[in-house]
């Protein structure tokens, strides 16, 4: 990373560019990264541009934004309930009465002083330009009202002397950052709309500068009227257009980071400590694992962590998309940032800081708003050559309509060539993909559909097949003991005693049912020495000497178990009632059979009739047995599946269908789907499954509910929808208003376009472009 710092001489008010103290780390790789975490201000247009203070982007000139996952470290400040006025930055207790202190204030640290001096002295540029350039638009058109259009005051020289007094601190106070930041594109060589508006504005003014000094040097068929034309009104006008636009695409842009305030205010300030003398009200930043917890009745859960005392419901709209509140009792996970309703209960901290879900989130839609879109390749090409595209074209409209104009030509020729500077807005063309994106990825992170970046938002929307895993995603995936059926001398309670101790070990899904049902039995788990699992297959270990294997029948006879007939007779009953079978076997023979159930969810068939719909094929894979995948296939009415596959076999048929042209993607939650979610075109990790499937995919969804795929779906539709128009709207913009700025339409109806109508042009072209974007924080999922 390379560092590129710039100190300019302080001036005696903020300014809105100002670039002082800004330390701007650009990334020299060029690839486009999301701002770090220590990063509060990067720049739109220019990846990897990153800053902590306010200012200019050092390669483009235009203003940086905000990062919005950005939060300044808490300041918290303890006081005494006895004596107010002691105030302390530590707890500890009250040097006059010995009273323990408590937090009284706690707020994102300091005021950032600076950025609202930016934002006020924008606002006072604004104000006073706009006051300036009244008067000087109204004497420059005065010559256009009846009645007055022909009084001597109108043409005089006071007037044109109170054109250019009025406009001069317009064009170069007001007018100062726009100014500088072309100069900084002209200098660094990333040409862009400050370029464009610099040159315009500066050619209008020093025209108009030289027209009203020196008049002499103009030809005489120019001096009509009482002098040269002027045209200080246009570049006065045209600095306050260009202002306000940058002011409304300020706050447009500001609303596009909603998503992740909106995330980054869920988490509570602070939490309440259970200590051994009573509780403690301690900063959120102070909570460590293993802390136990207090959360009262209408309190945010602090962190995340396990109920270990009372009960409640829990509202876990705000990460998960789902309005129903959700009951909670001991032994149950809550989140930190969701809303405790109706009980009070105290947890224990498992997961604190970066670590805790809500955290997780942030970080990953910050990222993702951050990622490139494969669609804005076509974007930057076009932006690479537009705006030299665009000087070239006003020089050959000035020497055109220079040579070949009405007189004055060199008048139509400056005022054209100008027009042409001024209507041409590469922002519009850069902002359309990424303003889509960040909306998009935040309207998808509040339904709890997590994109890890641009361009599996954009594969997705071309997806045509989906394979699903069967646990876990079509079902429950917190499979239910059935019962356990011996099948040699060993008592029932004695094999689930086995294998709940072997099973102890293992994060299957159903592993955790057979583990579950031993406690509930009562059994003590044994110690187990030499354990080893075989993905897609099961486990063994040494028990109190004897070799213990459970898994599936396969498995165990590849390890040279004997003795499976029967059991593989009696599992084939239970399978057909879509009961999973887990085959047991005792110093190489096999001595029982474990059946474990696994409810389908309830939204489930719902999900697969909302897909059908989108016209995504859905296919199930899973590595239970055929009978049990074709009981859960009829019931949910699914034509393909395959069963009894492992790892390997998944990716081979992620692999096989992209040699028939299909777009694929894969939804699962174990760490045995991990390899196919990274080879489809689409990875989709469940929230409720394991942390190497989430990091594999490129879409998570918290709920862990398949209609969030539909959901997911229809929200990369629509986000790729809302790019295409407006890069089509940039496009179409630009190609048809330079040209017409250029005097394409003068031939045939004698039209001009005013500069002052470019100005406004441009600057709406670039807010419509973001409220467009817009749009898709209420597209509905």
């Amino acid at each position: 990373m390379s560092h590129c710092c710039e100190h300019p001489e302080p001036e005696s008010e903020p300014e809105p560019d100002q670039e002082s103290h800004s330390c701007c780390h650009e990334h020299a790789s060029g690839e486009t990264v999301a701002p770090s975490a220590g990063a509060k201000y990067f720049c739109p247009m220019c990846p990897g541009v990153e800053s902590d203070h306010p200012g200019d982007c050092p390669k483009c000139g235009m203003a940086l934004d905000r990062n919005p996952s950005w939060k300044a470290p808490l300041a918290v400040r303890y006081t005494c309930p006895m004596h107010p006025e002691v105030l302390s930055d530590r707890p500890g207790d009250c040097p006059k009465c010995g009273m323990a202190l408590d937090v009284v204030q706690v707020t994102a640290g300091e005021e950032d002083e600076a950025e609202n001096a930016e934002a006020q002295a924008m606002r006072r540029r604004l104000l006073v330009a706009g006051i300036l350039t009244l008067p000087v638009f109204f004497l420059a058109m005065a010559h256009l009202v009846p009645g007055i259009g022909h009084d001597h005051w109108v043409h005089g020289e006071v007037s044109r002397w109170i054109q250019a007094i009025l406009s001069t601190p317009v064009v170069l106070w007001a007018g100062a950052p726009f100014f500088r930041r072309g100069w900084v594109s002209l200098r660094t060589g990333h040409w862009n709309m400050w370029t464009l508006i610099s040159i315009g504005v500066g050619a209008a003014y020093l025209y108009s500068l030289v027209a009203l000094l020196f008049p002499s040097l103009f030809p005489a068929e120019m001096r009509t009227g009482g002098g040269v034309g002027l045209y200080f009104e246009a570049a006065a006008v045209i600095i306050v257009l260009v202002m306000l636009g940058q002011w409304l695409e300020a706050r447009a842009r500001g609303r596009t980071g909603s998503a992740i305030r909106a995330l980054l205010d869920l988490a509570p300030p602070t939490a309440w400590r259970v200590t051994e003398t009573g509780d403690q009200e301690i900063p959120l930043a102070e909570v460590a694992a293993d802390d136990l917890l207090r959360v009262r009745p209408g309190d945010k859960i602090p962190v995340d962590g396990i109920l270990t005392e009372g009960t409640s419901t829990v509202d876990e709209s705000m990460l998960t998309g789902e309005s129903l509140p959700v009951t909670k009792s001991p032994g149950d996970s809550v989140s930190g940032g969701t809303l405790n309703t109706t009980g009070g209960f105290v947890m224990r901290a498992e997961r604190v800081g970066d670590e805790t879900l809500l955290a997780q989130i942030v970080e990953m839609v910050a990222q993702a708003q951050r990622s490139r879109a494969p669609i804005q390749g076509l974007a930057d090409k076009v932006a690479s050559v537009f705006v030299p595209a665009v000087l070239v074209v006003a020089v050959l409209t000035f020497f055109l309509w220079w040579w070949l104009g009405p007189a004055p030509s060199l008048t139509f020729a400056i005022v054209n060539a100008v027009a042409v500077l001024i209507i041409a807005c590469p922002c519009a063309l850069g902002l359309a993909t990424p303003m889509s994106i960040m909306v998009g990825v935040g309207r998808g992170a509040r339904a709890g559909i997590l994109v890890k970046d641009a361009a599996a938002l954009e594969r997705l929307e071309k997806v045509t097949t989906l394979l699903v895993d069967k646990t876990g995603t079509l079902t429950e995936g917190s499979p239910h003991f059935s019962l356990v059926l011996p099948g040699g001398e060993e008592s029932p309670e004695t094999l689930l005693q086995l294998a709940a101790s072997l099973e102890q070990s293992s994060e299957h899904p159903l592993a955790s049912a057979v583990v579950k049902a031993g406690a509930e039995q009562g059994l003590a788990l044994l110690p187990v020495e030499d354990f080893a699992s075989t993905t897609g297959g099961g486990v063994s270990g040494r028990i109190e000497g004897r070799l213990v294997l459970i898994g599936k029948s396969d498995y165990l006879r590849e390890e040279g178990v004997s003795g499976l007939e029967p059991l593989e007779a009696t599992a084939e009953e239970r399978q057909l009632l879509g009961e999973t079978a887990l085959f047991m076997a005792l110093d190489g023979v096999a001595t029982g059979l474990i059946t474990v159930s696994d409810p389908i969810k309830t939204t489930t068939a719902e999900a697969l009739a909302d897909l059908k719909e989108l016209g995504v094929k859905v296919m199930m894979l899973t590595g239970d047995h055929q009978h049990t995948a074709s009981a859960v296939a009829k019931t949910l009415g699914l034509a393909e599946f395959q069963a009894g596959v492992t790892p390997a076999d998944k990716i081979a048929e992620v692999h096989r269908r992209h040699a028939l042209g299909e777009v694929v993607a894969m939804a699962g939650d174990g760490i045995n789907d991990a390899p196919a979610l990274a080879a489809a075109d689409v990875g989709i990790a469940m929230g409720t499954g394991t942390d190497i499937a989430m990091r594999s995919a490129g879409v998570t969804l918290v709920k862990g509910d398949l209609r969030a795929i539909a959901g997911a779906i229809h929200l990369s539709r629509a986000t790729l929808r809302n790019i295409r128009q407006n890069l089509l709207f940039a496009f179409l913009y630009n190609a048809l208003g330079i040209p017409i700025a250029a005097g394409l339409l003068y031939p045939f109806f004698g039209t001009l376009l005013n500069p002052m109508v470019a100005g406004v042009a441009m600057s709406l072209s670039s807010v419509s472009v973001i409220a467009n974007a817009l749009r898709l924080g209420r597209v509905r999922l």
